[in-house]
């Protein structure tokens, strides 16, 4: 790019986030603040996953939210790993701070589950089985905030070894709305395809607003992944974070929140994260209207930021450079865990074993979805079925329960899919819109894995 043009593109760019600062000056809200943050996934490979939402909480619990108010959903297998080169100690970023510290054990281990998700949005206590009991008990005048870190795919979000349809999630959220118990909502999600969750489901007149790390059609990125630019000084192998989540935790970590809006914020996000490259556009849905609003209104702030001042150099500094897609984080991580593993000891061959059979488990999963495809439809015809993305504003399938049903009937099949095989969950959603029945379903799966 030409530098006058270079200097325009800048200008334009900062003269759009100056827009975005235009909403409250950060007066307190009438009602209480509320958040719900989400580690979906277990395994010390996942880190990253653990680490946003453990950030996510030192951000609110500095911005003054109550440990009362704030659920936290984690495997909490991390901390304490054997692998782990600081036991109890888990960061977000090389040579970070501490993010694990006094964060609330509210639903761990096997209470990690999309029942109890549903049932703490909705401020059902007697639908809660396991963990602390916390739910969102808000009021007509409170704000919630909920943040999602982990795997996904087309029209799924994953949840240990459940599945969160997109139309179920929405629903939940759509009955929270009609319940009347909050003002409004704001909800981020990092995920692969998280765009997904939303599209062509979220409506723009229940007050809640949506952001995500991707659209409908591509990855989400893990970031602070060893040999990416970043100097480690740890035994680390993994990321240590994710990309969008890195992008707008690490902006509230330094920013008066009383004057950054939403809109910003998001502006912001997507400039850090998008790679024309890579295509992976942050996106935002929902009711827009509340973009305007400042993030102080949900999260609060930290008081240490109060005499921060914006500059250009503040916000346009990319990130996109040192990057991994979400699905090949694994694989990243068996690798440098088998490299680094002194010769001929259990941690070498047991690396290896994961690695052999991480590259074995996608050999499976590319060539039963590609059996099962040709089963339905041929070899010419099914490509052309199982490829195709939506148009904007149409969900990834029109009958849910077709989805729900292939991937279960999938999973009894073949096994599961875990983070490699939910890019799939397109296929089997376009072969659903493509008219397949139950049967076809069950008779196809049971033949490429017999």
């Amino acid at each position: 790019m030409a530098p006058i043009q270079c200097i325009l593109s800048l200008l334009c760019f900062f003269s759009l986030l100056i827009n975005f600062t235009s909403g409250s000056n950060g007066v307190e809200p009438n009602g209480t603040r509320w958040a719900v943050l989400v580690a979906g996934s277990s395994g010390y490979g996942n880190y990253r996953h653990q680490a946003d939402v453990c950030h996510a909480y030192q951000i609110l619990k500095n911005g003054g939210l109550k440990d009362e108010n704030i659920i936290v959903f984690m495997y909490d297998d991390i901390a304490f790993n054997e692998y782990n080169p600081r036991p109890g100690v888990i960061i977000n970023k090389p040579h970070g701070p501490d993010v694990y510290e006094g964060v609330p054990k509210d639903y761990t281990g096997d209470a990690v589950t999309v029942e109890n998700l549903y049932a703490v949005i909705s401020g059902n206590k007697t639908a809660v089985k396991g963990g602390s009991g916390k739910v969102l008990d808000s009021g007509p005048d409170d704000y919630i905030f909920i943040y999602y870190a982990d795997h996904g795919g087309p029209g799924v979000l994953e949840m240990i070894d459940e599945e969160i349809y997109a139309k179920d999630f929405v629903t939940v959220l759509e009955e929270k709305h009609k319940a009347g118990t909050f003002k409004s909502m704001v909800v981020y999600i990092e995920a692969c395809e998280a765009g997904s969750i939303f599209e062509g489901l979220l409506p723009n007149n229940i007050n809640i607003y949506a952001t995500t790390a991707t659209d409908s059609s591509e990855p989400s990125w893990g970031y602070y992944c060893r040999d990416l630019n970043f100097p480690f000084s740890g035994e680390y192998d993994v990321c240590l974070g994710d990309l969008y989540s890195i992008a707008w935790l690490e902006d509230s970590d330094t920013h008066n929140l009383r004057n950054e809006t939403l809109g910003k914020q998001y502006h912001v996000v997507r400039h850090l994260d998008y790679d024309k490259t890579l295509q992976s556009p942050v996106m935002q849905y929902g009711d827009l209207e509340l973009s305007k609003e400042v993030l102080y209104t949900y999260i609060g702030t930290n008081p240490e930021n109060d005499e921060y001042t914006d500059s250009i150099e503040s916000v346009v500094q990319p990130m996109s450079q040192a990057r991994i897609s979400q699905r090949d984080a694994d694989l990243y991580y068996f690798w440098h865990k088998f490299q680094r593993a002194p010769e001929g000891s259990p941690k070498k061959l047991e690396a290896q074993r994961q690695l052999l059979d991480e590259l074995a488990y996608r050999k499976h999963v590319d060539q039963s979805i590609e059996n099962i495809v040709t089963t339905l439809f041929g070899t010419k015809d099914g490509k052309m079925v199982t490829n195709g993305v939506r148009a904007s504003g149409q969900p990834v399938v029109d009958d849910w329960d077709c989805l729900k049903t292939f991937v279960k009937t999938y999973k009894e099949h073949c096994g599961p899919l875990k983070a490699y095989g939910l890019k799939y969950t397109r296929a089997m959603a376009n072969m659903c819109n493509a008219g397949i029945t139950m049967d076809q379903i069950a008779m196809a799966s049971a033949k490429a894995c017999a």
